[in-house]
C-alpha cells in the first residue's frame, strides 16, 4: 500500500529598497529513494527569473535563482507530488548480536568509513560539563539504546517555537530545555556520535495530520547507522521511528548542510520574509 503526497512550499520576501543583485539556492526537492518515487516538481518565482537545477555535495537536488531585473517583492512557490510506500519502521534485518555490533563500531575501518558522520560540528558537540548526560548501556543493543536516546531527547527538550534560531548551541538547548525540531535533531546526533554511532541530520517534510510536533516550514529528524541494519531514521521531536509520514529531502552533518534556503541579497533597507509548507496525503488503492 502507498500514500500519494502533495506538498506546497511557499516563500515571500519584501524589501524596502530596490534589489538589483540577489542569489538563492533551494534545497527542498524530495529525495528519490526506495520508499519515495514518482516525484514531480513545479517551481516558479514571481519575477520570472530562470530556475537553474544542480546537485549539492551530498548528491541532493537544488534549485538556484538569480533574478536579472530589479525588484522589491519576490515570491517562490514549489509544488511537489510523490508516491510514498507504507512500510513498517520496525521491519528491518536483524542487528548483529550485541557483542559483534559494539566490536564493529570500535574498529578503525568502521570509523574511517563513517568519519563524516562521526565527526562533531559546532552544532553537534556536547559541552564538557554535559559529556556524560546520556551514556549507552552495552548490556542493551545499539537499537535499544537509540530508542531510549530518542525518548530521552523527547522528554528532556520541550517543543517551543521562537526561543531558538539557526545559531543556537547545544549548551543553550541542554540548559534551557526548549527548542524546535532542528534542536532536537542536533542533540540526538551529538549524543549518538559521542557513543560511537554515526548520525546525520535529516531535513524534509512531515505530514502533521496525526498531531505530531513539527514546523510550519520544514521538519528535521535524524538517521543513525546500526551495524547489521544500516541507516535508520529517528524523530526525537515526536519520539518516533521515521516512517511514511516523513518525506526526506536531504541529509548532512547538521542544519548548515541541509538549510532549505540559502541566499545572498544586496540590500540597504529592511526586509520581511514569510515561509509556509502544506503537506496533504491521499491513500492509493
Amino acid at each position: 500500500m502507498s500514500l500519494e503526497y502533495s506538498i506546497v512550499y511557499r516563500a515571500e520576501n519584501h524589501y524596502d529598497t530596490w534589489i538589483t543583485d540577489a542569489h538563492w539556492q533551494f534545497l527542498i526537492i524530495p529525495e528519490e529513494n526506495d520508499t519515495q518515487t514518482h516525484i514531480n516538481l513545479n517551481f516558479k518565482n514571481s519575477v520570472h527569473a530562470i530556475n537553474e537545477h544542480s546537485v549539492n555535495g551530498y548528491g541532493f537536488k537544488t534549485i538556484r535563482v538569480q533574478p536579472r531585473e530589479k525588484f522589491k517583492d519576490i515570491s517562490f512557490e514549489a509544488k511537489f507530488s510523490l508516491v510514498k510506500k507504507k512500510v513498517n519502521p520496525f521491519d528491518f534485518a536483524d542487528e548483529l548480536n550485541r557483542e559483534q555490533a559494539y566490536r564493529r563500531i570500535r574498529e578503525l575501518e568502521f570509523k574511517v568509513d563513517f568519519e563524516p558522520f562521526l565527526r562533531t560540528t559546532n552544532f553537534t558537540s556536547i559541552p564538557v560539563k554535559y559529556e556524560k548526560i546520556f551514556m549507552f548501556d552495552e548490556f542493551k543493543s545499539i537499537f535499544e539504546n537509540l530508542q531510549e536516546l530518542n525518548q530521552w531527547v523527547f522528554n528532556h527538550v520541550y517543543y517551543t517555537t521562537n526561543v531558538t534560531d539557526v545559531d543556537t548551541t547545544l549548551h543553550e538547548i541542554i540548559s534551557n530545555r526548549h527548542g524546535v525540531c532542528q534542536d532536537f535533531a542536533h542533540l540526538f546526533c551529538a549524543i549518538a556520535k559521542q557513543n560511537g554511532i554515526p548520525a546525520r541530520y535529516v531535513s524534509g517534510y512531515l505530514h502533521q495530520g496525526n498531531g505530531y510536533f513539527g514546523d510550519s516550514q520544514m521538519h528535521a529528524w535524524t538517521e543513525a547507522y546500526i551495524p547489521g541494519i544500516g541507516w535508520l531514521g529517528f524523530d526525537p521531536t515526536n519520539n518516533l521511528i521515521a516512517s511514511d509520514n516523513h518525506i526526506k529531502v536531504s541529509h548532512g552533518k547538521d542544519y548548515k548542510d541541509c538549510s532549505p534556503l540559502r541566499g545572498v541579497v544586496y540590500a540597504s533597507g529592511k526586509n520581511k520574509t514569510k515561509h509556509s509548507v502544506q503537506v496533504v496525503a491521499q491513500q492509493q488503492q
